[in-house]
């Protein structure tokens, strides 16, 4: 990545670590799972249902982020989406304040703050590294999702160590405080002029909402977030309930996973300097079958250690590369069309995280598994059709 200039530098620093925030918060209640289910007992199909708020305000958040940069810019998105991080972790403490039969509510409302910030925040950290980074846009959205990454596989090990010094409370509060200085921070450091300028704002007016091209980047954008959030969101409570393994060693799989998803990031950002980043973006989903066919068979630690590093280095750099192959193919609404796929990224990861808590009453988490490599290999059917699709276009473009 080419470097920041020293007016750019504060701005980069604060955009890139409120995307590591992002990661933090977003693990957060999954790296709490032995908590949520353990002190406050609740069920599988509980447990899977805190993430239906995520999904339903992530949505909402994403739309209205889409409709609130054209019209206010987008700063105050950033530092909104810090402060509502903050304000998840709050009621993730709170659970433990609150008499037992609040503590679900208070959970419910601390993902639905979650995920309206997460929503908010898709325009503003999606749309900002481009334009730091003008002559490397496409690593330089992968190196932000890294960023991401590495706080998803940071936060396991922190609520981790939190919990076993007998002070877990400190995790959330330790997220409360850091979402704080960083909202703080967005809100004073000087960023680039309103990203985009007047011709997206107008642009933006008219988003694609009728082209099949969007709808199939959408659909991609689903249909991969249900294999991440049957990876990340089930994974310590597959390996300790399914398969008999401490703790410590679920909520290591999970730093695991998010951890190979940042190398593998960091790799791919280098990567696409060489590889077409199409290319790479065809290869991960053929990993994320392997992963899925696998884990069943994940009886040891490091075997489900194994596999799950197998599964974070396919998820890797997927997400960041859609957005980016997307943003490529309608370069006049990148702000609204990064916003859309972060809300369908949530809608795949909420409602693909609830469906195995009731599918548990009939299956097996092995079947579950196996059944779930259908995703990745539906999403490689529809890459391939948005591959075709541009390269009619763009034959179509030349003809003319």
């Amino acid at each position: 990545m080419t470097k920041p200039t020293s007016s750019n530098g504060p701005a980069v620093l604060a955009v890139y670590l409120i995307a590591f925030l992002q990661g933090l918060t977003l693990v957060s209640f999954p790296a709490s799972s032995a908590v949520l289910k353990q002190m406050h007992g609740f069920t599988d199909a509980q447990y899977g249902a805190i993430f239906l708020p995520q999904v339903a305000l992530a949505v909402l958040g994403a739309v209205a982020g889409g409709t609130l940069a054209r019209r206010l810019g987008l700063r105050p998105l950033l530092w909104l989406a810090a402060a509502g991080n903050g304000l998840s972790q709050l009621a993730l403490a709170a659970s433990l304040w609150v008499i037992p039969a609040l503590a679900f509510p208070t959970i419910l409302v601390g993902t639905a703050l979650l995920g309206w910030s997460f929503g908010l925040g898709g325009a503003p950290l999606n749309s900002y590294p481009p334009r730091l980074f003008p002559k490397r846009a496409p690593a330089a959205v992968v190196a932000l999702h890294t960023l991401l990454g590495l706080g998803l596989m940071v936060g396991p090990l922190l609520a981790d160590g939190f919990g076993r010094a007998g002070e877990w409370i400190g995790f959330p509060l330790s997220l409360l405080g850091l979402s704080a200085l960083l909202a703080l921070t967005a809100a004073a450091v000087r960023l680039p002029p309103d990203v985009g300028g007047e011709t997206e704002r107008q642009t933006d007016a008219n988003p694609p909402l009728s082209s099949g091209a969007f709808w199939t980047f959408a659909a991609i954008a689903v249909l991969y977030a249900f294999a991440e959030g049957t990876f990340g969101n089930w994974a310590a409570v597959y390996l300790r309930e399914a398969k008999g393994l401490s703790a410590t060693v679920a909520a290591l799989a999970l730093s695991v996973f998010w951890g190979a998803m940042v190398a593998g990031r960091l790799l791919v950002s280098v990567l696409v300097a060489r590889i077409a980043p199409l290319m790479i973006w065809l290869a991960l989903p053929a990993l994320m079958i392997a992963a899925f066919l696998l884990l069943p068979g994940a009886d040891t630690p490091a075997s489900g250690l194994g596999l799950f590093a197998l599964a974070g280095l396919a998820c890797s750099a997927f997400f960041p590369l859609t957005i980016a192959l997307a943003s490529e193919r309608f370069p006049e609404h990148v702000a609204w069309v990064s916003s859309m796929l972060i809300a369908a990224l949530m809608v795949g990861v909420g409602l693909g995280s609830f469906a195995i808590g009731p599918l548990r009453e009939w299956l097996t988490f092995e079947q579950l598994y196996r059944l779930s490599a259908f995703y990745p290999a539906a999403v490689i059917g529809l890459a391939l059709r948005a591959v075709a699709g541009s390269r009619r276009r763009v034959a179509a473009e030349v003809g003319a």
